[in-house]
């Protein structure tokens, strides 16, 4: 993939949402919660060995639920709960609207009134957009874009490359994903 990015990825910050042992692989993803592609991913991205940062990439034009979702799972992530929400969300894509949203935070036990509180606070909103910011200044223009060992992998291509870069093992699927 060309590189059009203005500025580097952004490094770990203290704030990020990082899944994955500290030892493996580290990879950045930026993902949109209605992207379909993206949920293919995140869910192979489990499966795999790697550490994994999650970026919101609401892509609003084709998505118009995307920014929705990503207040929502930072919300979520006010009361401990981002990953539980970000798989919840991708699990069911169809559904993003309000009452599903609000559905979801309580299944996960949240306190709705401050879920829906933080969902709209300028704060959600500034970190939702701070993401969005830091992956166009880095280059992302689909997603899922990953960034993984200095490289660059955007859409179709993300899934082959960090499968090369931490390979499921044999003795736990039968054979390797290629």
């Amino acid at each position: 993939m060309t590189d059009l990015g203005s500025a580097p990825v952004p490094e770990l910050s203290p704030d990020d949402h990082v899944r994955g042992p500290a030892a493996s692989p580290l990879v950045i993803e930026y993902a949109d919660f209605e992207c379909p592609y993206c949920a293919i991913l995140g869910q192979r991205l489990g499966d795999l060995a790697l550490r994994r940062v999650f970026r919101h990439f609401p892509v609003r034009s084709s998505h118009p639920r995307a920014w929705a979702a990503a207040c929502a799972a930072e919300a979520a992530g006010r009361q401990g709960r981002f990953w539980d929400m970000h798989d919840l969300l991708f699990a069911d894509q169809a559904r993003l609207e309000d009452p599903h949203l609000w559905s979801r935070a309580r299944g996960l036990g949240l306190d709705l009134e401050r879920f829906d509180a933080d969902r709209r606070t300028d704060a959600i909103r500034q970190r939702v957009r701070r993401d969005f910011e830091s992956g166009v200044r880095a280059g992302v223009v689909t997603t899922p874009t990953v960034f993984a060992d200095g490289q660059v992998h955007a859409g179709s291509e993300a899934l082959p490359a960090l499968t090369a870069l931490a390979p499921l093992p044999s003795s736990e699927f039968g054979t390797e994903i290629t």
